[in-house]
């Protein structure tokens, strides 16, 4: 203890924060340098029977390889890997590669994963260098603008790999969908829609089933989208479809995927529905909304649909013929599990995987090509994916696929 006191109160006059960095950079090193020394120390006596004629080991220690610098989220880290050498002939001999420390690796996982992270989130590439050196010191190497140029490169194969990958034996039970439109800077009258496809699989996970570059919400890009999944092999048609009135995502459905039913959003149906009302009587009219897809059972969201119908038919036809017009649409989730309603009621799971894209695409006031547009929406659709919760009762979910019926969210069970 006295040592250490005396060590620490030898360092040079800095922030605490900049001591307890250099503390932890130090143990870290140490760390990493017994680590490497064990594991090479196991890969030796593995070999230890190993011999030539006069009974000497053929696998042996010999020296320590150069020491190259790790970039790593405290910092710079120095290393020396030890050099094994096999003097076995060249047919028998077996090359070391450390698990621990591969060869020509320079910044560690979290710090691959910083510089994505940062770009993605808002910050352009000529404030690189100094976002990079405020969260890992001005002495950090290698980190720079041009980073982000070569992984955005990556991104596009990325994307196009993923784009193919079979969907084989795949079944999502629900899917939600939805488009939305960006601006491109570097190319005139250019506004992409990127058509998004969100499915539930067979355990309750959310995932991403494909983002696609559509010229628009039309029945023809979603067409495409769907016969393109097809094509890759899904061949199990979800349940149902969760999905704003307004895409022409409806006309293509029953082409693609007959047998798959709907439902409407009720968050957009809402919004549709208000709009057409004056702002006195909004308040009240929402209450009335909410009342009916918040009905704990079928018969009682009837009442309240007939109820906000009979209340303002007379005085706002064009709100009341909103809503009546997709009234069994609205309604579909009360013949699914309970415990799954919240999360069918809205495209709310899609709607905030969009969030995060139209966060960062305000930052930069857009992206600088279509396919730039495209990438950066696949790697943040991504990005995201990674902190998706499982839907609420996965394990019923079984049941919807082997077409248990369900009556007011509780299953029916056969006398």
């Amino acid at each position: 203890m006295q040592g250490f006191t005396r060590t620490a109160e030898s360092l040079p006059l800095a922030s605490s924060r900049d001591v307890l960095t250099d503390v932890l950079r130090r143990g870290a090193q140490h760390l990493l340098a017994t680590a490497i020394d064990a594991e090479v120390a196991a890969w030796i006596d593995g070999h230890v029977h190993c011999l030539d004629a006069a009974g000497r080991r053929q696998v042996v220690r010999n020296g320590y390889m150069a020491e190259r610098t790790l970039t790593t989220g405290i910092g710079p880290i120095a290393v020396q890997q030890p050099r094994v050498h096999d003097r076995r002939p060249k047919a028998e001999a077996e090359k070391f590669t450390s698990r621990i420390l591969p060869p020509y690796l320079r910044k560690t996982k979290s710090i691959e994963e910083l510089i994505p992270w940062l770009y993605l989130k808002g910050v352009s590439t000529g404030d690189f260098s100094e976002a990079l050196a405020a969260l890992l010191g001005a002495d950090a190497p290698g980190l720079s603008a041009s980073t982000v140029t070569r992984l955005k490169e990556v991104w596009v194969q990325e994307y196009d790999a993923w784009s193919r990958r079979s969907l084989a034996d795949q079944h999502y039970v629900y899917v939600w969908v939805d488009g939305v439109y960006f601006h491109v800077r570097l190319e005139e009258n250019c506004r992409p829609c990127l058509l998004v496809l969100l499915g539930a699989t067979a355990d309750g996970r959310k995932e991403l089933i494909a983002v696609h570059d559509g010229q628009r919400e039309s029945e023809l890009s979603w067409s495409q989208l769907l016969l393109e999944a097809k094509a890759r092999g899904l061949a199990l048609e979800p349940r149902l479809a969760i999905g704003d009135g307004g895409l022409g995502f409806w006309k293509a459905l029953p082409k693609v995927w007959p047998t798959t039913r709907t439902q409407r959003c009720w968050v957009h149906k809402t919004a549709n529905v208000l709009d057409k009302l004056p702002k006195a009587t909004q308040p009240g009219a929402k209450n009335m909304l909410h009342n009916i897809y918040m009905a704990e059972d079928r018969n009682t969201a009837e009442r309240a649909f007939d109820l906000f119908l009979t209340t303002f038919e007379a005085k706002f036809p064009a709100a009341t013929q909103c809503l009546d017009k997709d009234r069994e649409e609205l309604l579909s989730f009360y013949d699914f599990p309970a415990e799954h309603w919240r999360h069918l009621r809205t495209t709310n799971p899609i709607e905030s995987v969009f969030a995060t894209v139209r966060l960062r695409t305000k930052k930069t006031k857009g992206c600088g090509t279509r396919l730039a547009t495209l990438t950066m929406a696949y790697k943040l659709m991504e990005s995201a994916s990674k902190h998706w919760k499982l839907l609420n009762g996965a394990k019923l979910i079984e049941d919807v696929i082997r077409g248990v019926p369900f009556k007011d969210g509780i299953k029916v069970v056969a006398a």
